[in-house]
């Protein structure tokens, strides 16, 4: 599960092979949330809200390269790193 971005206690994980919607994992405090990219809904699990307003904060300022990231990933190939949230 290769990790794209850690920030603030944050770990973001996009999965190889992983199907659509294109999607993200934020894990944060032992607890998963399912994240889709273009709609920014969480689409499984939770975490707490503090930390969940900081990963929507970060995924609206990469959306784009989220994307990318995703379509990589699940061609079976490395997603790459993200900048993280400053």
């Amino acid at each position: 599960m290769p990790e794209v971005s850690r920030f603030y206690g944050i770990v973001i994980q996009i999965y190889y092979g992983d199907h659509p919607p294109p999607h993200f994992h934020a894990l944060y405090a032992g607890q998963v949330a399912k994240i889709e990219i273009e709609t920014l809904q969480v689409i499984d699990g939770s975490i707490p809200k503090r930390a969940l307003a900081l990963v929507l904060d970060w995924t609206s300022i990469h959306q784009q390269e989220l994307l990318g990231a995703f379509s990589r990933a699940a061609a079976l190939q490395e997603p790459g790193k993200i900048a993280p949230l400053e």
